[in-house]
Order: structure tokens, then sequence, then C-alpha cells
């Protein structure tokens, strides 16, 4: 994240901002349309002190109150016009930014869908939050306004000068004066603006982090008491951004204090030297009228040039990182399934080693030289101690993380040349850590389902083999209740055997479990191992253990000790010959034993 925060002096506004280009692209129409619709309004103000100029050469000098009248009822439909216009144009633009919001909005978290674990590793959740919503906020009201009138103004202001010159050249240069020191002082406040603004967007995404893990993490807080500190760790992060906020308020008002001064003082050295031209009478007091109302009239296109660069600013940064996430590479579809398989040759890997993308080149590898053999049909307990690298090694079978070396096999056939899509319906998981959605239990069971393989029937199986048959039917709605976010209206058993019901729905081909049964009080544990039991049978499953209970399920152990492969036989077999499994087993039965390396 520094890496991206560090390099915004290295970009351009206007060349982040053209990367909207693919979204603007179906509604330019409309919003080009309105665009010309803002134009036409904004000259129309333009209009009027020709008008006033008419009305004080014309029936003023002649004391001709009708033409008064009829000068007053002109200025009167220029501005309804001026207003009705500028509420077309506001129409115009409102259906269709909103849909280009929503197709960025869909297009992230498309994205954020098919982007590798590594990548949600690094990043935080608030972070991306951040980006779905606030960002994408700020990019439609920029694309509904601060875009338009960037335009709307300029053209506004250079029609405005033209008639300024054509009443009266030598005033028309005097308002000129301001032009080049406010380019210097925009250009200046452009570069110091992009920075605070990026820095308070990355602010706000480290805020929405907090509180979501505060909200998701309550039981901890206040289980701890916790709550204190965690005020103490809000308010800072408030500060800074508070802090941040008032930078950005400090340029805007410095900016917009001089844009508006230095062309306000110019406007008093036309009006004085205008003044001196009419009483030599070498200007006409309605020349001086017009002139003077027509500089009156750019003040607000003039003045808006410190917001509106604001504004560009904040979507540029807005701009930057939304597509910070969509320039990711997602995981992509997989191979082309042109290997050759061996049918019921089971789960292979051939010397595996895996090293996370972030570590330090001289770190050891999390796994190194794994060879191991899960033959069709069998089930192998995977045996370690805590660090040692089980969860890493089952995580790379469906490829959450790709190995990074060796290779991984199914029946004979290499996991990288197989489509995502095929090797996850292949492959069916269930961590230590159960997720659940905001959803029904019978929808977070299904989302393991294959083609085929749902229905009220393969819910009540799966249920059934994670004995969850019971606390279901005594729920609400029974496999209709809502579960609420993260499943935190059920115990961790509960959901637990949720997830490995989710796990066995679909009757995978290879089951891959990371210690399904931690949080199984010992007779319902005794229960799932049976109904489990009668799954094993049908399916290849590798299977992380720490009791022996769950040991028990499997055909054979293999013992990982430090990233490798150290043992592989049946669990009397390891009991016998290993002093490292004997001492897993033995404290995880009862908690004794000292540690034989």
């Amino acid at each position: 994240m520094s890496e991206k925060r560090d390099s915004v002096e290295d970009r351009s506004s206007v060349r982040s901002l053209l990367r909207l280009w693919p979204y603007l692209r179906p509604v330019w129409g409309r919003w080009g349309a309105a665009a010309v619709v803002a134009v036409v309004a904004s000259c129309l103000g333009l209009v009027i002190p020709l008008v006033l100029k008419w009305i004080v050469d014309g029936p003023v000098a002649a004391q001709d109150p009708g033409g008064v009248w009829l000068g007053a009822l002109y200025v009167l439909l220029l501005g309804i016009a001026e207003a009705v216009l500028f509420g077309f144009r506001r129409w115009l633009v409102a259906r269709p930014l909103a849909g280009v919001e929503a197709a960025m909005r869909a297009d992230l978290y498309r994205r954020l869908q098919r982007l590798p674990i590594a990548f949600h590793d690094r990043w935080a959740s608030g972070q991306l939050l951040s980006r779905g919503t606030t960002d994408l906020m700020l990019l439609r009201m920029f694309l509904a306004f601060p875009l338009t009138f960037l335009f709307v103004n300029a053209v506004t202001i250079l029609a405005g000068y033209v008639i300024l010159l054509d009443q009266e050249w030598t005033l028309g240069l005097v308002l000129l004066a301001p032009v080049a020191p406010l380019v210097v002082l925009c250009s200046l406040f452009e570069a110091k603006y992009a920075l605070v603004a990026r820095r308070a967007q990355d602010q706000a995404g480290d805020l929405t982090t907090v509180v979501e893990e505060s909200v998701l993490g309550i039981r901890i807080v206040k289980g701890f008491g916790r709550h204190r500190s965690q005020v103490r760790a809000f308010r800072a992060l408030t500060g800074r951004l508070r802090t941040t906020e008032l930078d950005k308020a400090r340029l805007l008002a410095g900016i917009w204090g001089l844009i508006t001064v230095l062309p306000e003082v110019a406007v008093g050295a036309a009006l004085v030297i205008g003044t001196v031209q009419v009483a030599d009478g070498d200007l006409s007091a309605g020349t001086l009228v017009a002139f003077l109302s027509t500089a009156l009239a750019l003040r607000w296109p003039v003045e808006s040039i410190g917001f509106l660069l604001a504004m560009s600013q904040e979507a540029a940064t807005a701009t930057e990182r939304f597509f910070e996430v969509m320039d990711e590479a997602e995981e992509g579809p997989g191979g082309t399934e042109t290997s050759v398989r061996a049918p019921g040759d089971g789960l292979r890997f051939e010397n595996v080693s895996f090293r996370y993308p972030d570590a330090d080149g001289d770190s050891p590898p999390v796994l190194d030289g794994i060879d191991l053999h899960v033959r069709a049909g069998e089930t192998l307990a995977l045996v370690g101690a805590t660090g040692s690298g089980k969860t890493t090694l089952t995580a790379l079978v469906p490829r959450l993380h790709e190995a990074t070396g060796g290779r991984i096999l199914l029946d004979g056939e290499d996991i990288t040349r197989m489509p995502r899509e095929r090797l996850r319906e292949l492959v069916s998981v269930a961590f230590e850590e159960p997720t659940l959605f905001s959803a029904s239990v019978g929808e977070n069971v299904l989302m393991g389902a294959g083609s085929g393989a749902g229905g009220d029937e393969g819910l009540r199986r799966a249920l059934a083999v994670a004995q969850a048959e019971e606390f279901v039917g005594a729920l609400p709605e029974g496999a209709a209740t809502q579960v609420g976010e993260q499943g935190l209206s059920l115990s961790g058993g509960q959901r637990q055997r949720l997830a490995l019901a989710r796990a066995v729905v679909g009757r995978p081909r290879f089951l891959v479990l990371d210690d399904p049964l931690s949080a199984l009080d010992v007779h319902t544990e005794a229960l799932v191992e049976a109904a489990l039991r009668e799954v094993l049978r049908d399916t290849t499953a590798l299977v992380v253990a720490h009791r022996p209970s769950t040991v028990l399920l499997a055909d054979r152990v293999a013992l990982l000790s430090e990233g490798r492969i150290a043992a592989v036989g049946t669990h009397h077999e390891l009991l016998r010959e290993h002093a490292e499994y004997a001492w897993l087993m033995s404290g995880t039965a009862d908690g004794r034993g000292t540690d034989p390396r």
C-alpha cells in the first residue's frame, strides 16, 4: 500500500481520468448533450449585459419607459431560460451517470471475487470497501458536475473575454492581467492538493478497516474489556484524518481567496479607468455598464476554478485507487485440459514447494520438496506441529495459493492445466475457521453443491453427515433461517458443522478438510465421525488432524515437520516408530509430553 501512496507525484490527473473513458463511452452522447445545454445556459447569462447596454444607451437615454419595460422583460425571459436549461442538464446526466457508477461497482466486485488469495492477504478490507463506496460516489459527483463545468466554464470565460474585448479592448486587457499569475497558482495548488487528497482517501480507508474490525470482533473487544483502547485507536485515526481534511481546507481556502482577489482587483481597476473614459466622453455609459455586468457574470466561472480543480484531484485519486484493484492480475480460468490422465490415481504432490510472495528472499520456504501420494479412495491424515505448513499445503490443492515449485496431480492431471472452475468442482474444502454468509442455513450449505447435487435431498443428506439436522430443525424457520453476518448467531460448533455440510453436499471426488471437528464436543464428534466415514469411502480425502480421534478416520497418516514430509504410515506404525508423532498425539490427547526435538 505504501508504494501506491508514494507514487502520487508521478501521476497525471488527466491521464488517470482518461481511464474512465470505457465507462463513459456508452453515455457519451447524453453527457455531451448535457454539456452543450449547460454551455448554452451559461452563455445566455452573457447576453443579459448586452441587453442592459441597449437599455441604458437606448430607452434610458431617450427617456422611453416602454423600452425599459421591454428590456426588463428580455432580461426576465433570459433568466428563466437559463434556469430551465440548467435543470434540463441535470435531468440528462442523472440516470446515465448513476449507471456508470453501478457498472464500475459491479466490475470492482467481480474483480475482487477473481483475485487470488495472496491479494486479499495483502489488502485491508476497509481499503477495498472505501474504493467500492466512497471513491465511486466521488467519481459520480465529479462526472455529474465538476467535469461538465470545467468545460462549460472554460467556454463561458472564453466567450466572455471575447465580448469584453469587443466592447472595449483596453479595459479587456486590464481584466486579462491576472490570467498569468492565476495559471501559476492553480498549477502549484493542483500538485499540493493531489498529495493531500490521496492521503485523506487512504486514511478514510484505514478508518473504515478499524470500524469493520471492531464490529466483527465486538465479542473479543467486550470479552477482554478493550473498548477503551479501541476508542483510543479510533480517535487517533480520526485525528489524523481531521488534520488532513483541514490541510485540504486550508489549501482550498488559499487558492479560492487568491482566485477571488486578483480578478476583483482587475475589475476595480477597469471600473476606475472606464469611469474616467465615460467622463471624458470616450466611452458610453451603456458600454461601461455592459462591460462591468459581463465581468461580474464571469465571477463564478473564474472563482469556481479552485473548487473544480480540487474536485478533479479527488476524482483523479479515486480513479487511481479504483484501478489499483482493477489492474491486479486475477486468477484466470486455468489450463485447457490437455494433460494425460491416469484414472484412479488419486492426489499426488511431486516435489512441491511454496513461499509466500511477500516473504524475505533469504527466509526458508513454508513447504519444501513435498512428495506425497493419496491413493484413489483413500483418506490421508496430515499431522504436524503448529506452523509446520499443514493449512498451506491443503490450500494448494484448490489453488487458493499457487505452488512455487513442483506440481500437484489429480488422477494424473496437473491442476495448473485444469480450468479453475472444473478444479473447484472436483475438490471440496472445509476450513478450520468456518465462514458463513448473511444468508439462510440452506443457502450457506448449498454453496458447496455442484451441478445437480443441490436441492432438498442433498441438503438433508449433508446436514445428516454433519450431525446438524437436529439444531437446524430447531431454528425458527429451519433451513430457511437467516444466520446473520458471519453466522455469529450460531455457536462455534454449529458453524463448523454447517461448514462441513457445505463441503460434502456436492459429493466431491476430492475432499480437503482442515481440522473439521475441532469445535465439537466429544459426543457430537463421535456421531459426525461415524457419518463422515460413510462419505470418505466414496472420495479421496486429505484431512488435517490434531486429535487421535480424527486421525483414526484415515487409512494412513503423513507427518509434516518444518515444511517437509517426515514420515508416512498408519497411525499405530508412526506411534511406534516416530517420536515426534508420538509426542504430538500424546500432547493432543492429554496435554502432557515433552518435545523430543
